[in-house]
């Protein structure tokens, strides 16, 4: 009997000490994962802290290491932790979605302008600019009807008065459960979900993963209800064009504010502008501010400083754009003279000599004093989707614009720095070119950045979005989110390992 006791006991003890064995083998491997998944957590941070190093840099050299745009040496595979074992070689790369033809098409290793989306915060701006313009940028969108237009409208600005079309607290109140509308900014794209009649597939599309095509596993990509997605513009819903925070820098290359056209002090303003161009440029300018346009029948002469300009007289007129100088004529009388003199603007309305001087204009000058821009759409990098909501924009200047840009922005022409190329090369005419100023740029200075951390050979990978504010340097970090959750999106060969 007492052989029999030990034996079970023995064996018990057996048992408890194999189960303590695999309880801390269990643990250990379990510590493991997590500290793999912290070490993919950093490695995805270091994308995004590789992405804000980028943007400090000056735009030359930028350029001389790539540009941010598709740039494989500097931000696919990239190795932070290196080890002789695979599964413990710790790589970032930053994935952006391509552009084809204007349709998103695959994805590029780069960064993405916030300023080729929508920015629905600066929609309530539009209105009031031109009444109307908020709706027409929104119902470009595939699938958009004017009641959710305007029920978007009316959830983000101030008051409770309902659009034709729309809906505010009214309507929201009623639901179960009831609610009130924002009235005010959005905080997130998602929030949009609380909009009458905005849908998840609407939003977010067929792409369940959010990596900018549709994988074998998602749905149909003809599934979305009531929306023609034959071109596969909603393969990620509206949420691919939409932004919250677009905002380009309005300053001189050398980052010092912009001359200010419509300054009070005359004189100061004539230093200025013959400091950053010549004598002839800052007359006529000065003069045009004194005097407005002339539209006589006189023959003008080459402003040039044939007298002086009297600085007591103030400006009578302010520009609503500086392509109110191009192609204008003034008249002024110099001090010491009798009779006033017609001036021929420097700034001939021809195409071709436009990409010629109005870079360097407006690099230096400007109409808004303000250091930032917010919610132009660059016209460089813009879907067609996102360009055809530009009020007075057709088809058939969508297709001219598309035709005639770059694939990559460090491949463009120095002139198309600004967004009146499309003037200078003949696609638009002057009064199209002004209508379209209050709502073009060709570049932004927010960027979106898509991070993954992952290792060579197995293990867990990490995935955030981030955006980042590069008007200031270093960049500051506008948002953060992990979307690890949704997977690693693309395969470790696409992302770059070893021998790929």
């Amino acid at each position: 009997m007492v052989i029999v006791v030990v034996l079970v006991i023995i064996a018990l003890l057996t048992l408890v000490a194999m189960t303590f064995c695999e309880l801390m083998l269990a643990e250990r491997e379990a510590s493991e994962l997590a500290a793999t998944r912290v070490q993919a957590e950093s490695l995805a941070a270091s994308g995004a802290e590789a992405a804000r190093c980028f943007l400090a840099l000056t735009s030359q050299e930028q350029t001389d290491l790539g540009g941010w745009y598709d740039n494989q040496t500097r931000f696919r595979g990239v190795v932070v932790v290196d080890d002789p074992q695979p599964e413990y070689r710790g790589r970032f790369a930053l994935v952006a979605p391509a552009m084809e033809d204007g349709y998103r098409r695959g994805i590029r290793f780069g960064l993405e302008d916030e300023s080729t989306r929508l920015n629905l915060n600066a929609l309530i701006a539009a209105e009031q600019r031109t009444p109307g313009a908020g709706r027409t940028l929104l119902m470009a969108l595939p699938g958009m009807t004017e009641t959710i237009a305007d029920s978007i409208l009316d959830w983000i600005d101030a008051d409770d008065e309902p659009r034709e079309f729309g809906a505010e607290v009214e309507y929201y109140s009623a639901l179960e459960p009831p609610y009130a509308p924002k009235n005010g900014p959005l905080a997130t794209v998602e929030e949009l979900l609380l909009v009458r009649d905005v849908t998840p597939q609407l939003l977010f599309g067929v792409d369940a993963n959010h990596n900018g095509y549709r994988d074998a596993h998602e749905p149909d990509p003809m599934s979305i209800e009531n929306v023609d997605n034959a071109d596969g513009s909603m393969d990620c819903g509206w949420a691919a064009f939409l932004t919250l925070a677009s905002m380009e820098r309005n300053v001189r290359p050398d980052g010092a504010p912009r001359i200010d056209l419509n300054q009070d002090d005359l004189e100061t303003l004539y230093e200025e502008l013959e400091t950053a161009f010549d004598a002839r440029w800052a007359t006529f300018i000065v003069a045009y501010r004194q005097n407005g346009p002339y539209s006589g029948t006189q023959a003008g002469a080459i402003a040039a400083p044939a007298g002086q300009l009297d600085f007591s007289q103030q400006g009578r007129i302010k520009l609503t754009t500086v392509l109110d100088l191009v192609g204008a004529r003034t008249q002024v009388k110099f001090q010491g003279q009798n009779e006033a003199t017609v001036l021929e603007t420097p700034f001939p309305n021809v195409p071709g000599l436009i990409n010629v001087y109005l870079p360097v204009l407006l690099d230096y000058a400007t109409v808004n004093p303000s250091p930032t821009i917010p919610g132009r759409i660059n016209i460089n990098q813009a879907s067609r989707t996102v360009l055809a909501g530009i009020p007075g924009m057709t088809q058939e200047l969508v297709d001219e614009i598309v035709a005639y840009r770059a694939s990559n922005p460090i491949d463009a022409d120095p002139y198309r720095r600004h967004e009146t190329w499309i003037l200078g090369d003949g696609i638009v005419d002057l009064d199209q070119m002004k209508a379209f100023m209050p709502y073009v740029c060709a570049g932004g200075a927010v960027y979106r950045a898509q991070a993954i951390g992952y290792f060579d050979q197995s293990g867990p990978s990490c995935r955030i979005e981030v955006i980042l504010d590069a008007t200031q340097t270093p960049a500051k970090v506008l948002f953060w989110r992990d979307q690890s959750h949704l997977g690693r999106g693309y395969a470790r060969e696409t992302l770059g390992i070893e021998g790929f």
